[in-house]
């Protein structure tokens, strides 16, 4: 039996492009895409004849329908990063094997009537849609995820900038505003602060004297940030922070400032934000130039308050030590 390239189950994906829209990756016109696998090198097969050097040469023909290199090039591009350095005379065929079989199935659930069939038909409707979807993606966004782009914005946004502020912090959280202002009050006159976090803080992180670690301002809840990034370091709280979780009594230990990310720590990232916001303008394009409509399950008219998009949530920031 030959061997598969990769299981039945994942074969689809394989055989396919990325969809960027629903997972926005660099486009395929970015420069990083790998090269393909190079056609064996040789005279032609039998019965080839003297064809001519052509840029996307056939490699196979299955009844009438005819196999190109570029093909196997799509193919190639769909692999997981472990196949892709296989020896080229190995992957080649492996991979013409695949799209031959794929080919043949194809035919053979034509001769079925499986392509007359309404859920295969929006399956191909639906495969169609999104080829064309990724090509309009490639097209628009791909010229703008050059080396010189991600490079301008990280001059533009991060080289000789300074990096974020982190403070490291610890606190003693409580039910009550009382129980709070009496830690305070305990703390002023000489109480050890970790000794009491231990003692009567209701956080998971007690245990360790109440220490939150490293945070930047947006890693941690709101008011607990707040408070903390106004104090310096050994200066504790002098009124009780209250949040969601109780009342917190907060200590700063030390404060520093973050280097700026270079280059190579900034480029995937940035990289990242181009693809997603190129992708996100050829939608909002798309959209202005059609005419939508929308119904409710029934079939009805929806209002308009019914398709209103509500605004995008701002991703909580975790709550403090254990409970992060």
């Amino acid at each position: 039996m030959r061997p598969l390239l990769f299981s039945a189950g994942a074969l689809a994906t394989l055989l396919s492009l990325p969809a960027l829209a629903q997972n926005p990756t660099p486009p395929a016109a970015a420069p990083t895409e790998p090269a393909p696998p190079a056609a064996p090198s040789g005279p032609p097969a039998a019965g080839a004849g003297a064809a001519q050097p052509h840029t996307d040469p056939v490699i196979a023909r299955v009844d009438d329908r005819e196999l190109h290199m570029s093909d196997v090039e799509q193919l190639a591009r769909g692999l997981p990063e472990e196949l892709r350095g296989m020896p080229s005379n190995v992957l080649f065929p492996l991979l013409v094997d695949q799209l031959v079989d794929r080919e043949a199935m194809a035919i053979a659930a034509r001769k079925e009537g499986l392509d007359k069939d309404p859920a295969t038909q929006r399956q191909i409707r639906l495969a169609e849609e999104t080829a064309l979807q990724n090509a309009l993606i490639q097209r628009e966004v791909g010229p703008t995820v050059s080396e010189e782009a991600i490079s301008a914005r990280y001059k533009q946004e991060m080289a000789g900038k300074p990096g974020e502020t982190q403070v490291h912090a610890r606190h003693i959280l409580v039910t009550s505003e009382d129980q709070a202002n009496k830690i305070i009050a305990d703390l002023k006159g000489g109480a050890d602060f970790a000794a009491i976090a231990k003692k009567v803080s209701t956080d998971p992180g007690a245990q360790n004297g109440g220490d939150l670690g490293w945070f930047k301002k947006s890693d941690m809840v709101p008011e607990v940030a707040e408070a903390a990034f106004a104090l310096k370091p050994g200066q504790v709280t002098d009124k009780p922070v209250h949040s969601r979780f109780g009342w917190h009594v907060i200590q700063v230990l030390e404060v520093k400032r973050d280097p700026p990310p270079t280059y190579a720590q900034a480029r995937a990232q940035i990289r990242q934000e181009i693809v997603q916001e190129g992708v996100q303008k050829a939608i909002e394009k798309a959209r202005a130039e059609v005419k939508i409509e929308r119904f409710n399950p029934d079939g009805s008219p929806a209002r308009a308050t019914d398709t209103a998009e509500p605004p995008p949530a701002s991703p909580e920031p975790p709550p403090p030590a254990g409970t992060r």
